[in-house]
């Protein structure tokens, strides 16, 4: 066997160890899907983190960790009869070549061509999940997702049938419009009704970065970065005053912001 394929097949066989019902490990016995699915979101966030810190070591643990929970899935899946590792791995590697056909069925597709194509393969896929019936343009867009990210994706499934602002300006006015409706919503004091303009608001930013082909959390991931870098630099000017922070008021504070953001 190759390197990577013992060290697999070590990887497997912890997992089994681990939740061998006579001597693997309580924890690990009791775990489920549900319990799991946390953490397997928590190893996909500190792996995309490794990747912005661009740290390479904690980048090759991380995805360590995010490989076990895929293990971890798949054993429980294997004890109740549902389908093994293998299987998994079969399964993308069909998949992966289905949406490839120019690489491995000789189809001849010019560049312009490999997203549509790609969007196709997913749609007869999402069919056949549906036992043949036509599934919806939004079928399979995960609930779990984050919300921005999925707001997005909603928006990037409806495109694909023809329900899309025509251009970034069109979407543009449609965030122009929905502050608007925040502003009146907000007026009249109905705070079912602020919610619900304010979650339009952001689904149409959402689709906003979507037409600037920009990801909104990575987006607001770099946004909280700054203000979380910026504030430890105001921190830094009120500690370095000598006075509390009480003493500051809303101007002087502004202006200890604006200096932070100018150096930092």
């Amino acid at each position: 066997m190759s390197t990577a394929e013992e060290a697999l097949a070590r990887l497997l066989a912890l997992m089994a160890r681990l939740r061998d019902p006579q001597s693997g490990c309580p924890w690990d016995l009791k775990q489920t899907f549900a319990t799991i699915a946390p953490y397997t979101i928590e190893e996909a966030y500190e792996v995309a983190d490794a990747i912005e810190r661009d740290d390479r070591e904690h980048l090759r643990d991380e995805l360590g960790d995010l490989l076990f929970q895929v293990v971890f899935h798949a054993r429980l899946a294997e004890e109740r009869g549902w389908f093994d590792f293998a299987a998994v791995a079969r399964g993308i590697d069909e998949k992966l070549r289905r949406r490839h056909p120019h690489i491995f069925a000789g189809a001849a597709l010019a560049a312009e061509d490999l997203v549509r194509v790609w969007e196709e393969q997913k749609a007869e896929e999402r069919a056949a999940a549906a036992g043949g019936a036509a599934a919806g343009a939004l079928s399979g867009v995960p609930r779990a997702l984050p919300a921005l990210t999925r707001a997005a994706k909603l928006g990037k499934r409806a495109a694909t049938v023809g329900f899309d602002w025509p251009d970034v300006a069109g979407v543009r006015a449609k965030v122009d419009e929905e502050l608007g409706e925040l502003d009146a919503a907000a007026a009249s004091g109905d705070r079912d009704e602020i919610a619900a303009e304010m979650g339009d608001l952001l689904f149409s930013v959402a689709n906003w970065c979507r037409h600037l082909t920009l990801d909104p959390e990575t987006c607001l991931r770099s946004a909280n970065e700054r203000f979380t870098r910026r504030f430890r630099g105001v921190e830094s000017d009120v500690a370095a005053s000598g006075r509390p922070w009480s003493s500051h008021d809303a101007a002087a504070l502004d202006e200890l912001w604006r200096r932070a953001k100018a150096k930092r």
